[in-house]
């Protein structure tokens, strides 16, 4: 199968196209046959090996497993053992390692069902970033419904998911983006948006609950 794979760490010019081994599901693993992939920072620092602390789990001197890519969308082609409710043929999405690749293998419990109201294009983009959001405003912040929450950077990749997830968990929110993007952040479900190029959004006495 074709892959995307670094086998050493550096800029994008270590990045390389290859024909590598189809993956076999292990125990409570899925084969997924990888319909779209989205793009993170962190392929970018997965690439480079930083910071260099990374390489503690990625491998020294050299990435053990060369794959890129961590979020997905596609199909499940085959199932490991002990694999308890996904199926071959299953629309799925969700992380792994080595996702831009034809296949992949992926821990069934990081995978969901796909939303059939979805394409493999919207689901494969919502894995690092959507998760990154709930769990850091849900679980870490405790944010509860009626309180305030300031989302800095609201026009980015986790800035767009936490402003409507807030917004989902009634929470009133202010998002922190630039000119161009106010209008988006808006539509969004911010109910006060902060341009950055016109206002500091830490001068002032406002003070937000998250």
């Amino acid at each position: 199968m074709k892959a995307i794979v670094r086998r050493r760490y550096g800029p994008p010019a270590v990045v390389r196209l290859e024909d590598v081994d189809r993956p076999v599901p292990g125990d409570g693993e899925v084969l997924v046959r990888v319909r779209a992939a989205s793009a993170n920072p962190l392929d970018w620092h997965f690439m480079r090996g930083t910071p260099r602390l990374l390489r503690l789990g990625l491998g020294l001197p050299r990435p053990r497993k060369p794959g890129l890519g961590a979020d997905l969308a596609g199909e499940v082609a085959s199932v490991g053992p002990n694999v308890k409710a996904l199926r071959p043929g299953d629309e799925v999405f969700g992380s792994s390692r080595g996702t831009f690749a034809e296949y992949v293998c992926a821990r069934e419990r990081s995978l969901a069902v796909k939303p059939a109201n979805g394409s493999f294009a919207e689901a494969a983009a919502v894995p690092i970033a959507g998760c990154t959001a709930l769990q850091g405003l849900r679980d870490h912040a405790g944010a509860s419904q009626g309180q305030t929450v300031l989302v800095n950077g609201a026009a980015g990749g986790v800035g767009t998911f936490a402003v409507q997830i807030a917004r989902s968990l009634g929470l009133d929110v202010t998002g922190v983006c630039s000119t161009r993007n106010v209008e988006l952040v808006g539509s969004l479900g911010a109910t006060r948006v902060i341009d950055y190029t016109r206002e500091d959004f830490a001068a002032g006495s406002r003070r937000y609950d998250v």
